[in-house]
């Protein structure tokens, strides 16, 4: 068996390496090429291309590099075709992805299939249709999503959210966590800026303003950031000028990085981050959050014109609930976010409602079941028949 696969960004490549995982226990023949990034070239692939060319957000960060991306769009779609596999597995990064399977659509009969559902129920309800043009099966991470594929006329599998199978550190990894970096029993703070280098340059300088007066009323706070490998530099340098002196895990120099930020997850009282699936990694966790986003002018004022929710955080709209605080756009401004974070740390019975809605996020994404990846896997080879 024969499949070629993309991811464009950090949690489209852990999707993908579960998912190489399970088709590899599944169908020990199966091959794959593609676009991957270090975890699944650690599954045995090797990528056409940097996958970090592709982890690009936002409508007007991604004007500059368009002819980068459209040349990588036709090298990924000759190889595709020149290869003929059995099926043309897309992850995420939708924009690059549906443009790929387009292209291999046109000119070949390859199965198309396309890993995490977009968030039609959220903006641009037209997506799903446009998408149906092109892709055959979807592989869906959110249990309510089907219904939303099908009705466009694709077929489409709830395989649960990977977040539910992420190994979680125990006590005594944190408390060796805590002793290794003499945090004691400090309140730890941990940050997540994201791991594009478009929005972490953007909330870097907002995030430190909102640590510098998060401190000044908790000076015995600590903090700790996990930085992602493609923006570990800005990570460094920004955080120099920061108080409190941060912990940084860096992937790039740091063999025990994963094990650090698993333990610093654990560890952490509650987080600042950027929105994203990084919410799920944090309800895992059972961490108190706030979530603070920006972009630039233009796609903020496009994006929330077409916006048909009131949160983006995905605790809340598996729960039905804002219980998670959101400063996005406008709104990712450093005295509001300071405001409730403070809150969230003396307010004991709103951290004990986040805890609620996240063990029940939890149950829903499939927690207990079967692993995300093997699913996944599964429900391929199904399409393939």
């Amino acid at each position: 068996m024969m499949l070629f696969l993309l991811a464009g960004e950090p949690s489209g490549d852990r999707l993908g390496a579960a998912l190489m995982a399970g088709l590899k226990e599944l169908r020990p023949d199966v091959e794959f090429r593609g676009v991957a990034g270090p975890l699944m070239q650690a599954q045995g692939m090797e990528s056409l291309f940097p996958m970090d060319e592709l982890s690009v957000m936002g409508i007007a960060e991604v004007l500059p590099k368009y002819p980068a991306l459209r040349r990588r769009l036709q090298q990924a779609a000759m190889a595709c075709l020149d290869w003929q596999p059995d099926a043309l597995i897309t992850i995420d990064s939708p924009d690059f992805s549906l443009r790929l399977a387009k292209l291999v659509k046109a000119e070949s009969e390859v199965k198309t299939i396309h890993y995490v559902a977009p968030s039609v129920w959220a903006w641009r309800p037209g997506r799903a249709a446009k998408m149906a043009r092109h892709i055959d099966h979807v592989l869906a991470l959110l249990p309510f999503e089907p219904p939303y594929m099908e009705e466009a006329g694709m077929t489409c599998d709830f395989v649960g959210h990977p977040v539910v199978a992420e190994p979680i550190a125990r006590r005594p990894e944190v408390e060796a966590f805590r002793a290794e970096h003499e945090i004691g029993e400090a309140p730890l703070i941990l940050v997540l800026p994201g791991s594009r280098k478009s929005e972490v340059a953007r909330l870097l300088p907002v995030f430190g303003e909102t640590l510098r007066r998060v401190l000044a009323e908790k000076p015995e706070a600590r903090v700790v950031l996990p930085a992602a490998r493609p923006v570990a530099s800005i990570v460094q340098e920004a955080v120099r000028r920061w108080p409190g002196t941060p912990i940084v895990i860096d992937p790039r120099d740091d063999a025990r990085a994963d094990e650090k930020k698993r333990a610093a997850f654990a560890a952490a009282d509650i987080a600042l981050a950027a929105s994203g699936t990084v919410s799920l990694e944090l309800a895992a966790n059972a961490t108190p959050m706030v979530i603070a986003y920006d972009m630039s002018w233009l796609s903020w004022q496009i994006m929330s014109r077409m916006a048909r929710i009131d949160t983006v955080t995905l605790v809340n709209l598996i729960v039905g609930e804002n219980l998670v605080p959101e400063f996005l756009g406008p709104a990712c401004k450093a005295p509001d976010i300071a405001a409730a974070l403070l809150k969230l740390v003396d307010d004991k019975p709103a951290r004990l409602k986040q805890l609620a809605a996240m063990n029940s996020t939890m149950m829903k994404l499939g927690k207990d079941g079967e692993a995300p990846g093997l699913r996944a896997a599964r429900s391929v080879l199904s399409v393939l028949g």
